[in-house]
């Protein structure tokens, strides 16, 4: 009996501390009636991230906008466009090895002719060209390269449109190095910024979503 009366005592004591505690500001009680609709609270998939506005993807936190794929002449293009930006630590680099099998050129006689010619793509703003200095296509003015024939042919009827004569789709298996530009917690002028950016660099793309833990 004296057992049971003691266990009563204890039970009323937890019930007392319980209910002093639920009153405060802070209790459990509190914090429940304080929630706003919690079941309509739902975690963004990377896609959906991406089709959020400029000022909704920077008030994201841990967030991380890539912009790419460029080859070694684009990136350092892209790279000095965002230098006014002053995005410091936050403007990272991930570089990858990637198979192509077909490629976009211009013959030329010479590496005089080529050097000119590619001189004369630069400065109206066709973008990726450089001129090949070993192997059986020596002299000829590169274009890009692409992992299968029909992105090599479409990129070839842009530069058709933009009034490239000349430029030909071929053969060419080679391995070449790319790279993504990342900006983690974008400022929503900078989310602006590559979106005005990205008709300027063909093949590229921009996309949002969780930044790399590794």
């Amino acid at each position: 009996m004296r057992i049971v009366v003691i266990l009563l005592l204890l039970a009323n004591l937890s019930l007392f501390a319980y209910t002093r505690l639920d009153a405060t500001p802070d209790g459990e009680g509190v914090r429940l009636t304080e929630q706003v609709q919690p079941e309509k609270i739902k975690l963004l998939t990377p896609k959906q991230v991406a089709q959020l506005g400029p000022a909704k993807i920077a008030a994201l936190a841990d967030v991380c906008l890539e912009w790419g794929p460029f080859g070694d002449a684009d990136r350092a293009k892209a790279l000095a466009e965002l230098e006014p930006l002053g995005l410091g630590k936050l403007l990272s680099q991930r570089r990858f090895e990637i198979s192509t099998a077909f490629w976009i050129f211009l013959p030329s006689p010479n590496r005089a002719d080529a050097e000119r010619r590619a001189a004369d793509l630069k400065a109206r703003g066709i973008t990726d060209v450089a001129v090949v200095e070993t192997g059986a296509q020596r002299a000829a003015v590169s274009l890009g390269a692409f992992r299968d024939e029909e992105a090599a042919k479409t990129r070839l009827a842009e530069l058709t449109a933009q009034g490239v004569a000349g430029a030909r789709v071929g053969p060419r298996p080679q391995v070449t190095t790319q790279t993504v530009l990342v900006i983690r917690d974008p400022p929503a002028n900078v989310v602006g910024k590559l979106r005005d950016l990205l008709p300027a660099y063909p093949g590229t793309d921009t996309r949002t979503g969780p930044c790399d833990k590794g």
